[in-house]
């Protein structure tokens, strides 16, 4: 019994290990997720376990095709090598490996594609402005190219985009390509193509699945208006020398080669020089000559004839027969002779005029030198030449300009924006001024142009002016001012024709938007402090400037500051304030009134005659108040049964025959709405006495004369207390509502 559960426990502890161990036999496949590789590349499966010690491996593809690869096995993993990859590569792969009776599998989808190339530009021919040229945009060797996509760019403008999306019939390298005809401007000189090429597969990264081409466009533009010049003349001496000189417009510059029609009419080869020069010519060298201008896309001819006379002595005159000079210049005209030994000169002018140079001969050249070169001798000069028998004259046309400086800009005012200003562009001591165009522009923007064509009125030396209103705006500023003037004189080479000065705008804006901010308010107690601050917009910033008010109108300045800041005001500070911001366009103001409020003082009160009168008297009680504005004052008579409130009339009140009820106290209240100030007196009214008979005269001119003279002193108290009662009133009547039952 023992004996079997021996058995038994042995059997079951060999179980449970293969058991356990089986379980700890793993197998994994790097890399884990789908391999994307370019065909030619090389890549490795690797298959890992764990658990097992050695495991056998096997590897096949997910179809029944041929690995394509070599498999090397080391221990407990097994690598399959495919390199480099091909189509045959592009399978599902599944890694095998057993151990013992135990078998696990783990697979891994290989994909290929092929992008190892920028796409191709390719031209139909060369660009030439005006004729259509296709253009391929070709991607070589890609795949698979049902995922390609291509655009065709001329600099940041699309002008094809195509999608391969037909099916593929077999796995194959193939190149695509996109087609687009266009035809080329003279815009388009300068720009690029762009060929754009993009293999949409996520899992390889950026640099791999896009790629594109640039090619600069060398645009063309064929021999046009070939011109030729010749000098001296196409009639020529025997002897004699010519010089001939081709030009001919095109892109790229075009080449010249000038040949000689022979009799037969085939060309003879002369140049490829743009200035042919013939010296020592004979008869037989006259002819027609051509001048050609080749480009790669074309060619333009120019023919001259040349006409070579029998020798005879020949004049020349220097430096050209149409010569401008700067007034003031000097200037040595030379005449010389080729074909005589001993020749004899003369110089004279051929229209109406003196010859004021100095002559000099010396063998076979004469000259004549004018300096300095004044308006009178612009002229046509002859030299005449006598060889024997034989007389030759040639005329020198001696032209004059002044254009000594640049023109000069003013304006009428300062430029203050939507305000209209006059510009004037002045070109000074010029002439001629019938040859003189003056522009004015604002940046490459052309305002106004004038000729002077039909202003020419004799020979003199004068400024000529452009002048233009216009309205200039904020935007303008920055903007640029340019005065041109232009001397159209072809024969002038030293000097410059042109000259030009420019102005940089800078635009005002008048101030506007002026605000006064008061802080803590614009009535204050006397003793306060207050702080006003004033803004103003404008360009330039408008500088403030703070003034007073004064009594006649006129502003007393205070601050050049932004922030005006009274301490302990006064009463006397009271007043209205003005804000300027002041610029060079113009002034914007802003007015605040400062109330500064003192609380009642310097009340006084008086009785009229006295305080102490008889029964029957006129007695006037007045109350005056310092020079406090809007005060308040209320006359009361005081009793027990409560304050009655008297009909004062600017603080006085008068009682018409006294009676003893009206003794008591009286009272006056000033009050504002900073404070109160009371004053009281005490009005005695005496009896009178009982002995009706006594009378005397005395007593009735002293009584007619009081019922006179009391009356005019009230009025007279009146109307100095009213004086003297700057901005008291009184507001009893109007203060009814306000203090009822009183």
């Amino acid at each position: 019994m023992c004996r079997k559960m021996v058995v038994i426990f042995g059997a079951s502890n060999i179980l449970w290990m293969l058991f356990v161990a089986s379980q700890a036999f793993k197998i994994e496949i790097f890399p884990e997720s789908k391999i994307v590789a370019q065909i030619g590349d090389s890549v490795s499966l690797t298959c890992n376990t764990t658990g097992c010690e050695p495991p056998s491996f096997s590897w096949r593809t997910q179809i029944d095709s041929p690995l394509n690869g070599k498999v090397r096995n080391e221990g407990a993993s097994s690598t399959l090598i495919m390199d480099p990859i091909s189509f045959e590569n592009e399978h599902s792969y599944l890694c095998t490996a057993t151990c013992g009776l135990r078998k696990l599998e783990k697979g891994n989808q290989v994909e290929i594609y092929s992008f190892p190339k920028d796409p191709e530009i390719h031209l139909s021919g060369p660009l030439e402005v005006g004729k259509p040229v296709t253009v391929k945009c070709s991607v070589p060797d890609v795949y698979p190219f049902d995922r390609l996509e291509m655009d065709l760019l001329k600099n940041d403008h699309l002008m094809k985009n195509q999608d391969f999306l037909e099916p593929m019939e077999r796995k194959s390298l193939e190149t695509k390509s996109l087609e687009v005809t266009f035809t080329p401007t003279s815009e388009d000189i300068g720009k690029a193509l762009v060929c754009r090429a993009k293999l949409h597969i996520d899992e390889i990264d950026l640099k791999r699945k896009e790629r594109e081409t640039t090619k600069k466009l060398h645009v063309y533009i064929s021999p046009k208006n070939t011109v030729i010049s010749v000098n001296p003349s196409t009639r020529l001496q025997e002897g004699g020398s010519v010089t001939m000189t081709c030009v001919s417009e095109g892109l790229p510059a075009p080449q010249i080669l000038w040949s000689k029609k022979l009799d037969n009419g085939s060309p003879q080869f002369l140049s490829e020089n743009a200035t042919l020069t013939l010296i020592a010519m004979r008869m037989e060298d006259s002819g027609i000559y051509v001048c050609e201008g080749v480009n790669l896309v074309g060619r333009n001819r120019k023919e001259v004839e040349l006409i070579v006379q029998e020798k005879q002595f020949t004049v020349e005159i220097f430096p050209a027969p149409h010569i401008f000079v700067h007034i003031g210049d000097s200037v040595i005209l030379t005449c010389g002779v080729t074909g005589c030994e001993s020749p004899s000169f003369s110089w004279s002018t051929q229209v109406e005029g003196s010859l004021d140079g100095q002559g000099n001969d010396e063998g076979t050249k004469s000259t004549l030198t004018l300096s300095p070169v004044s308006l009178e001798d612009e002229n046509s000069y002859l030299c005449s030449v006598t060889c024997g028998s034989k007389k030759v004259e040639k005329a020198i046309m001696v032209g004059l300009y002044s254009f000594p400086r640049d023109p000069e800009i003013e304006m009428s005012g300062p430029l203050v924006s939507e305000n209209p200003v006059t510009v004037s562009c002045k070109v000074p001591n010029v002439y001629p001024f019938d040859l003189l165009e003056i522009e004015l522009l604002k940046g490459e923007s052309i305002m106004k142009n004038k000729h002077f064509l039909d202003e020419a009125d004799g020979k003199s030396l004068e400024t000529k002016s452009l002048e233009m209103t216009f309205i200039p705006t904020t935007e303008d500023t920055g903007k640029v001012l340019v005065c041109r003037a232009k001397l159209h004189i072809d024969e002038m080479e030293l000097e410059p024709k042109q000259r030009q000065s420019t102005q940089t705008l800078y635009i005002n804006v008048a101030p506007r938007d002026t605000t006064v901010l008061v802080s803590p308010s614009s009535t204050l107690e006397e003793g306060s402090s207050v702080n006003m601050t004033c803004s103003s917009h404008g360009l330039p910033a408008p500088q403030i400037l703070w003034s007073r008010k004064l009594n006649n109108g006129d502003l007393q300045p205070l601050s050049q500051n932004s922030t005006l800041t009274l301490i302990s005001t006064k009463m006397d500070d009271s007043g209205i304030y003005v804000c300027e911001g002041i610029n060079q366009a113009g002034i914007s103001k802003k007015e605040v009134e400062l109330i500064i409020q003192v609380a009642p003082k310097d009340i006084q009160l008086t009785v009229f005659p006295s305080e102490s009168v008889k029964e029957g008297d006129t007695v006037i009680i007045s109350c005056t108040c310092g020079n406090v504005p809007q005060t308040w004052i209320i006359l009361k008579k005081k009793a027990e049964t409560g304050d009655m409130v008297l009909k004062s009339r600017d603080g006085a009140y008068t009682i018409h025959k006294a009676q003893l009820e009206d003794a008591g106290v009286y009272e006056c209240e000033s009050k504002n709405e900073v404070g109160l100030q009371l004053r009281s007196l005490t009005l005695d009214v005496k009896g009178r006495e009982n002995n009706k008979d006594y009378f005397s005269p005395e007593l009735l001119l002293l009584y007619c004369a009081s019922s006179l003279t009391i009356p005019a002193i009230g009025m007279i108290i009146y109307f100095a207390r009213k004086a003297n009662m700057k901005g008291s009133y009184s507001l009893v009547e109007a203060q009814r509502s306000i203090i009822p039952n009183v």
